[in-house]
């Protein structure tokens, strides 16, 4: 898009035109993320999951929000009638304020800051004071105990993602979004296999932050109703849910930006060209993947009960059959073209892995109790992420000052983290002992 605007305009008309994209786009990408998450759990537990509003259930997320839109909206009598209807508005705000300065690929950025994960950071954590503000003005019991356990969940987690991420960032010694992805690719290698425990502790952590299960103890349905959001009703309801999802991807955009190469293709240093061609192999995989979806479309539509299912499947199939002529032509356009809508598509496809993680363990693990929570915070992922940030720096020492192997250091290093690991959980798992009264006398 860039070489469709002149030069001279296009530093401020292209980060309009992105954030207009994400402000248009993110709520409707949110509601098939629902539609996902119901269609992988049916999955999981043997059924269909949505099935009746449009084929296979593909509008359902359109219904849902009509349905939200038209239903009542309720504020209870007695509470802070402004400040209840501010706090939905805050963490929404918040969540998409955020992805002014998360790249999307090499050039679907609105900001590129400096400072950028500082401030995605420090944005999407002011989001807390939405479920704040919400628990306090709901004047509720319920609604307050929520919104206090978010705050103390938030505060918990959030320290440990952090130290999860410093992990990463002295590697890349630099803030900016870009930089980091860059000095992944300098370095031949994805931090994820440079600090695992790092990404381990960042990804335990995002998944606390953003209230999702096994750690949605703020909304806890079996002992707070519905926690914060039990007052809310209608649209109001939908934009906490909206939050929650824009957080989700905001937390996968970090994660495949710090841990997961970003936007780069698998082995990006690896440049084997087709026999006569200039064409690599791992260019064309995007248009394989997209042809491989038409193919299977194609194989399932004449095997749908109803006729308006076979035609949409079919239909599907074109789609997949036209994007991976798009992504075919872009090998024959601009290197800048080329290497911009490849770059979306890998990092789109690293954050809806790591997304479906996330429905996963939804799926997958328990609920903790809220004392369990606390103790995995605070005595086991706070001190195991110190612990790795200090490994991480000795491997750096040990790099440059001594002449090791890169590889080596950080491999002895990762082992010494996961022996401290070892020991921080079976501290964790002993019982805790019972103190008996002294014995007085009379």
């Amino acid at each position: 898009m860039g070489h469709l605007i002149p030069s001279s305009v296009a530093p401020y008309v292209l980060p309009v035109v992105y954030a207009v994209v994400i402000v248009a786009v993110l709520p409707l990408l949110a509601g098939y993320i629902v539609l996902l998450e119901r269609k992988v759990m049916a999955d999981m537990q043997a059924r269909l999951g949505p099935m009746r509003v449009g084929p296979h259930g593909l509008l359902q997320p359109i219904a849902d929000a009509v349905k939200l839109l038209l239903k009542e909206d309720i504020i209870p009598a007695n509470a802070d009638k402004l400040m209840f209807w501010m706090a939905p508005l805050v963490s929404v705000t918040m969540a998409l304020l955020a992805y002014s300065a998360l790249p999307i690929g090499p050039a679907f950025q609105i900001a590129d800051l400096n400072v950028g994960l500082l401030f995605i950071l420090a944005i999407s954590s002011l989001g807390i004071y939405g479920i704040v503000f919400g628990g306090w003005a709901s004047n509720s019991h319920y609604s307050l105990l929520g919104a206090l356990r978010s705050a103390a969940q938030l505060v918990s987690y959030e320290t440990a993602a952090g130290l999860g991420l410093v992990s990463a960032l002295l590697l890349a010694g630099s803030l900016s979004m870009k930089e980091i992805v860059q000095a992944q690719y300098d370095q031949g290698t994805w931090f994820i296999f440079s600090v695992p425990v790092g990404f381990f502790i960042y990804m335990v952590g995002s998944i606390a932050e953003t209230n999702r299960a096994p750690f949605d103890l703020p909304e806890a349905e079996s002992e707070l109703v519905a926690g914060y959001m039990t007052e809310y009703s209608g649209f109001r309801w939908s934009l906490y849910f909206l939050a929650e999802y824009a957080n989700m991807i905001i937390v996968a955009g970090i994660a495949t930006t710090l841990f997961l190469g970003g936007w780069l293709r698998p082995f990006a240093r690896w440049h084997d060209h087709f026999p006569g061609t200039s064409l690599e192999f791992f260019d064309v995989i995007p248009s394989l993947v997209f042809l491989g979806a038409a193919a299977y479309c194609f194989y399932l539509a004449p095997r749908q009960p109803v006729q308006i299912q076979k035609i949409v499947m079919a239909a599907f199939g074109g789609l997949c059959l036209i994007l991976a002529g798009a992504m075919a032509a872009t090998l024959f356009a601009s290197p800048a073209v080329m290497a911009g809508v490849h770059g979306a598509f890998w990092f789109m496809a690293k954050v809806i892995a790591y997304l479906y993680a996330f429905l996963w363990f939804r799926f997958t693990f328990p609920r903790y109790r809220f004392d369990q929570l606390m103790r995995l915070g605070w005595r086991f992922l706070i001190p195991l992420a110190l612990v790795n940030v200090i490994d991480v720096g000795v491997a750096i020492i040990l790099r440059q000052e001594l002449g090791w192997s890169p590889f080596w250091a950080m491999l002895l290093m990762t082992l010494v983290t996961l022996g401290v690991a070892m020991w921080l959980a079976s501290e964790g798992s002993k019982p805790a002992t019972t103190l008996q009264p002294a014995d007085t006398e009379i």
